[in-house]
């Protein structure tokens, strides 16, 4: 089923930021490597990028659906993270991070 109108306006919107902030990375890139970079490369960057940002949040939906939640959580990022143990790794410990610091808040008698 297509989009309605507003959901393709909000989808065309997220790519136009998605691929300037692209564009300004691929730029700065360029500069400092000395190299050209064609609006086509930028363009078809950003259909990659974006590709993989849809099966992202495919996944992470489809996790908590699972878990019987409608929300993600952290233990879907994680579990989406799992095959990348570099990257599981650097999110544990920045999820790991943000839940020592909130236990430290609770014990404040706050």
């Amino acid at each position: 089923m297509p989009p309605s109108p507003p959901d393709q306006e909000l989808r065309d919107r997220l790519k136009e930021a998605l691929w300037f902030s692209i564009g300004q990375i691929v730029d700065g890139e360029s500069l400092r490597w000395n190299r050209n970079a064609t609006p086509q490369f930028i363009g078809a960057l950003t259909e990659l990028v974006w590709t993989q940002i849809e099966n992202v949040a495919i996944d992470l939906e489809n996790f908590a659906h699972h878990a019987g939640r409608t929300t993600v959580s952290t233990d879907d990022v994680l579990l989406l993270a799992r095959r990348n143990s570099d990257l599981h790794g650097l999110i544990k410990e920045v999820v790991d991070g943000l839940q020592a610091r909130k236990g430290k808040g609770r014990g404040r008698g706050g």
